[in-house]
């Protein structure tokens, strides 16, 4: 079954989600993000049919998250290794972490973020680039972007002002 494609839709989750939003990917994505570069070793953690991640492995190759890089000529074998592009999701697959080992880790987490700088345990937090503030979902307004069209799928109650 074909799955909706949002390429067409004025949304940057949307977007998001037509790149990384297919079952699979984004624990593809994660073990990339620990290290894991080639095929097999992805298949062989993630138990996937190896015709479902060559798919997932193709689409982020093609949206240029990932690069391919041959490793091996006889036979050829490449390794996958995030891009610039693929590298920002990181605060995207750490998000999601973070929310599942608040919610859905009754144990506990099963990895933790330590930072290299003081050695503790870490979590992400969102602040303002411009003043340092903590952010969360009350903090912000959502106004019109540069990229809003007449159709734009903003509610009606968003706010013109700057």
């Amino acid at each position: 079954m074909k799955r909706t494609n949002f390429e067409g839709m004025n949304c940057s989750v949307a977007r998001c989600l037509d790149v990384i939003g297919e079952w699979w990917t984004p624990l593809v994505l994660r073990d990339l993000f620990m290290g894991i570069t080639r095929f097999d070793d992805f298949q062989g953690r993630l138990g996937i049919a190896r015709n479902i991640l060559a798919d997932r492995l193709n689409r982020l190759v093609e949206t240029g998250v990932v690069e391919k890089v041959p490793y091996q000529e006889r036979p050829r074998r490449f390794e996958y290794r995030l891009t610039e592009k693929g590298a920002d999701l990181w605060r995207v697959l750490t998000a999601m972490r973070e929310w599942g080992d608040r919610w859905e880790a009754p144990q506990g987490p099963s990895v933790q973020l330590v930072h290299r700088g003081c050695g503790h345990v870490a979590s992400t937090s969102v602040v303002c680039n411009q003043c340092g503030e903590p952010m969360d979902r009350r903090a912000v307004r959502l106004v019109r972007g540069p990229g809003a069209t007449d159709d734009s799928i903003l509610p009606a109650r968003v706010s013109d002002e700057a």
